[in-house]
């Protein structure tokens, strides 16, 4: 039976019924049908470009801990957006991005802005890519991108809606249904897991990211100190899982085969839950696993435990696993674990620019507060960052999962708007290299634009430092377009809105952090600091 309601109509009824009247966008000419008379009760977070846009949404799900919806302009929007689609992908991120296309009687012809392989394109870096086959079709493909997006495991979606949809009458009232988006374990493989975890004599585990993600941090640390295992984390952590501080945590594991194989030596079981066996990037040759080490993984991502090269998988949510096992295990509590090795060298923190990353981090540590989520792009400090700044507390560290660099700016963004979406009061620090911060550095006006509370430090050591590291270990020297000379951070940022300021002495940087801390919206802080060498073995 048809409604005397239009697609637009009853398209926005669901929308505020499945709670997305946060709109993340850039608006082009194929999207102005879906945005026009936008309701009152909706937000429209303009970001300047689409790869921004993308991870702005990325943040604020992962703060709200809910789906988030991008509008972004058709194949050339799209094809802006594809980096940042990579991150939400890994990440997990439920997003459902729609898209402009033209016109239903045009698109044959293949008219300027169209897309003509409208479903192919975002692949594979989406769950569900779809264009419904007629207008009336628009609200119900909603309610299955919701759907899809939030399944386990979550990603994102892709809806690619012609512009002249909006207009046609509706069939109805969508109908708004429910679906679990997590997945209970196997009992009788559980108990399999807990015994054998019970059996070993030397037992470790490895947290990832999808324990911070699905809330099972406190349930985790219970785990290990049950188990009285040491725990580690996957290299190149994009959620911290387990608090950096602990008596059990030993650190993260290298990124090499031959380097987590070193690593685990001398354990006969390694428990990886909630991550993929494991990040591997560098190739340096090896053996996956040490002999007479058995390995078991926990994860909600059947691909994980596909692409797993070793060890024997379980498929379920880790929250659900983790408080199930828990109760599992027995109680090896009073097991001897010897600590982390720890830094002995001191930091010198009276010097001036440029400045060590162990110095910067070492102030930070000072005026930081633990609750404050830290979202770090600054790959080659990440060694100083967990030495000096250790992540203590649930959904308080945010990183790429993708490996490709701009998604910390933006994603600081989304952040700090999630937390004022839920009433949560706090600041969002983002420690972002100078090299990371051009790449997405007009995010940081739709901050200013909403007077978010984020201090942003750029660490301005004039180069790529994480690539050079990499031209050392790959063995190609004279690799060009390396270096970074000639950028005013400061001045850019002040061009956007933004309150900027130089410092050169730890105790400027200091000063200006606890300032930023009083400002009406954003600061970005640039920091000179010298080039490090990183260990990626």
């Amino acid at each position: 039976m048809s409604d005397t309601r239009t697609v637009h109509e009853v398209t926005y009824d669901l929308l505020r019924a499945l709670g997305l009247t946060t709109v993340f966008g850039n608006p082009g000419s194929t999207e102005q049908t879906f945005l026009k008379n936008f309701p009152d009760d909706f937000t429209y977070v303009l970001g300047l470009q689409e790869a921004s846009v993308v991870a702005m949404a990325d943040g604020f799900a992962q703060s709200t801990g809910k789906p988030a919806l991008v509008n972004i302009h058709t194949a050339a929007g799209t094809g802006n957006a594809m980096g940042s689609l990579v991150a939400a992908y890994k990440g997990n991120t439920p997003l459902i991005v729609t898209a402009g296309q033209q016109t239903r009687e045009m698109v044959l012809c293949e008219p300027y802005l169209s897309n003509p392989d409208e479903t192919v394109f975002p692949r594979p870096w989406v769950k569900w890519a779809y264009e419904p086959k007629r207008a009336e079709d628009v609200p119900a493909a909603f309610m299955r991108a919701y759907t899809v997006a939030r399944q386990s495991p979550s990603g994102p979606v892709y809806l690619s809606i012609p512009l002249d949809d909006w207009e046609k009458p509706a069939l109805g009232p969508v109908v708004i249904r429910t679906a679990s988006h997590r997945v209970g374990p196997d009992a009788r493989r559980l108990r399999g897991f807990a015994e054998r975890i019970n059996a070993a004599q030397r037992p470790a585990l490895v947290f990832g990211p999808e324990v911070d993600r699905s809330g099972a941090w406190d349930v985790a640390v219970a785990v290990a100190e049950k188990a009285g295992a040491p725990v580690y984390a996957g290299a190149l952590p994009d959620r911290v899982s387990f608090p950096e501080d602990h008596r059990l945590y030993q650190g993260q594991l290298p990124m090499t085969v031959a380097g987590v194989t070193e690593t685990l030596r001398g354990y006969d079981l390694v428990v990886v839950i909630g991550a993929q066996v494991f990040r591997y990037y560098p190739y340096v040759a090896g053996e996956y696993l040490p002999e007479g080490t058995e390995l078991l993984q926990i994860t909600c991502d059947p691909h994980l435990a596909a692409t797993a090269p070793v060890g024997d998988s379980l498929i379920a949510d880790t929250l659900l696993a983790l408080e199930q096992l828990v109760d599992l295990i027995e109680d090896h509590s009073d097991r001897s674990v010897p600590p982390a090795p720890a830094a002995s060298d001191a930091v010198d923190l009276t010097g001036s620019a440029p400045l060590t990353p162990d110095a910067v981090w070492s102030t930070l540590s000072s005026v930081k507060h633990a609750d404050w989520p830290l979202v770090t792009e600054s790959t080659s400090t990440l060694a100083q960052q967990v030495r000096f700044l250790p992540t203590t507390r649930p959904g308080a560290f945010y990183a790429t999962p993708s490996g490709g660099i701009g998604w910390g700016v933006p994603a600081a963004v989304g952040i700090a708007l999630g937390d004022r979406a839920r009433g949560v009061k706090r600041t969002v620090v983002a420690t972002i290299g100078d090299g990371s911060f051009e790449y997405s550095v007009q995010a940081i006006y739709t901050a200013a634009q909403h007077r978010l509370p984020i201090v942003f430090i750029v660490m301005r050591n004039g180069e790529y430092s994480i690539l050079k590291s990499f031209a050392v270990l790959e063995q190609t020297p004279g690799v060009p377009g390396l270096d970074l000379p000639g950028l005013d951070i400061a001045s850019i940022a002040e061009g956007f809105g933004c309150r900027s300021v130089n410092v050169d002495t730890t105790e400027k940087l200091a000063a200006e952090f606890t300032a930023a801390l009083q400002a009406d919206g954003p600061t970005v802080i640039v920091v000179p600091t010298s080039p490090i060498s990183t260990h990626l073995g």
